[in-house]
């Protein structure tokens, strides 16, 4: 598989886990909706709220433990380094964790982690990125399972 294929098949995911996402907003904050097109500050939208949500994918936690928090892209700051999001969702493909930009930096302080450079499945040049263990994102987020029984009792303050 090419990167051409490769980047329009992770751009398809990613819109369904936008979609799994959304539902989970929705059912707390109904006017909540996907942002269409290419959005720098957030994904989604919560305009009675006034902030945005930032998801990311991370399927390869799973195997690596490790959620990748991308801080530039092809030598410009990118995601954690430019969000306006207030809240970020990680999908590992068996949780959602919901936390803040501000408790990512916190954990990546505490923790002294470094950046890492490496250029992705997909991409054609490198990021620069943290490695950070999913468990201590868990500890300052909120974990659920993205199984569909769960929207309709879903409660969680996004104010954070």
């Amino acid at each position: 598989m090419d990167e051409k294929d490769t980047f329009h098949r992770d751009l398809k995911k990613g819109k369904e886990i936008e979609q799994l996402v959304l539902k989970f907003v929705k059912s707390v904050y109904d006017d909540a909706y996907i942002v269409d097109g290419y959005c720098k500050e957030w994904d989604i939208y919560i305009p009675s709220r006034k902030f945005g949500i930032e998801v990311k994918s991370d399927l390869m936690s799973r195997k690596t433990g490790n959620i990748v928090v991308e801080t530039s892209f092809n030598g410009k700051p990118s995601a954690l380094e430019t969000t306006k999001a207030r809240l970020w969702v990680f999908y590992t493909g068996d949780k959602l964790i919901f936390t803040t930009p501000e408790n990512i930096r916190k954990v990546i302080d505490k923790k002294k982690l470094r950046e890492v450079s490496f250029t992705g499945r997909g991409d054609s040049v490198s990021k620069t990125a943290f490695l950070v263990k999913q468990f201590f994102l868990e500890e300052v987020g909120f974990v659920c399972a993205p199984d569909l029984y769960l929207y309709k009792s879903f409660n969680f303050d996004f104010s954070l």
